[in-house]
């Protein structure tokens, strides 16, 4: 029973299990600073790095492996331990309500949106059904085209492998680009109106910049294809929003970051299940688990 001295808090309020480097939690980042006036979030820092001992010298890198660690919240509210993970803080003297945790990226989306209790322009899907079909089907094809090629490009170590999937990537991106042009743009819907498909893909395009870094300028997406015209439209609108602006990572703090995947050194699901012949998005808990 609630006891009737308890405050009711004013407005959704979230423990964010979050991690500042995963461009999965990225997403619902995203969200939660698009809402920032009908949601609110405390941050916790889940899921870190950490080294074991090489005794075995198999890495052939010369380093040791690096492994995620989980927070204790983490590893109890979410089955496979991911980020993003949003624990529900219904009355502040009751505290977290960890059976009702919410995660997965686009999920996690589309969950923010709608309990943000927002309308019109300002929702991320919209209310015209039909809008709403085209938004989700959407997100789930740059998941598929866009963001899960990018762990393909920094884990595979055979060049050809890599191409292959930097040119997936690509295809993904000029697709992406002639959908934008149907609308008035430079967003995904008319009317500059935000949605979860541009935030599905957002927090990949922000960091394609690594390629260059780790995979030479052949792996650099072209400024100079006609075909990529509205995709880099969109870049510069969306990267430039106060709201998303805010939350991207430093990019040499990132850059450092990543390295663990381009030098084949980190132990985490993505990158296992990538390592394995999959592809990001159909890792599995038990096979790419460490």
């Amino acid at each position: 029973m609630t006891s009737h001295t308890a405050r009711q808090l004013t407005k959704p309020h979230f423990r964010y299990l979050s991690a500042w480097f995963c461009p999965f939690a990225h997403r619902a980042t995203l969200a939660l600073e698009h809402h920032a006036t009908r949601v609110s979030y405390e941050w916790i820092e889940a899921l870190g790095w950490e080294q074991r001992p090489d005794e075995n010298n198999v890495t052939g890198t010369g380093k040791e492996w690096w492994y995620h660690w989980k927070s204790p919240e983490l590893v109890r509210c979410n089955p496979s331990a991911l980020v993003p993970t949003l624990i529900p803080v219904v009355e502040e003297e009751e505290g977290a309500v960890e059976e009702k945790a919410v995660y997965e990226s686009l999920v996690c989306i589309e969950f923010v949106d709608e309990i943000s209790g927002a309308s019109g322009k300002d929702r991320l899907v919209p209310e015209c059904p039909y809008e709403a079909a085209r938004v989700r089907v959407w997100a789930d094809r740059l998941n598929k085209d866009c963001c899960s090629p990018y762990y393909g490009v920094l884990v595979r170590k055979d060049e050809d492998e890599r191409k292959e999937h930097f040119e997936h990537l690509l295809k993904g991106l000029r697709a992406f680009s002639k959908e934008l042009e149907k609308t008035s743009g430079p967003l995904f819907l008319g009317n500059e109106q935000l949605s979860k498909a541009d935030l599905s893909l957002l927090p990949w395009a922000y960091r394609y910049y690594v390629f260059e870094h780790y995979r030479g300028k052949e792996y650099v997406i072209p400024k100079d294809d006609p075909s990529l015209r509205a995709y880099h439209d969109w870049c510069d609108y969306i990267f430039n929003l106060d709201s998303m602006k805010r939350t991207f990572p430093d990019k040499d703090q990132y850059l450092e970051h990543i390295g663990k995947y381009a030098d084949s050194s980190a132990r985490s699901k993505v990158a296992n299940a990538v390592r394995r012949g999959v592809s990001a998005h159909d890792l599995d808990d038990e096979k790419d688990n460490y």
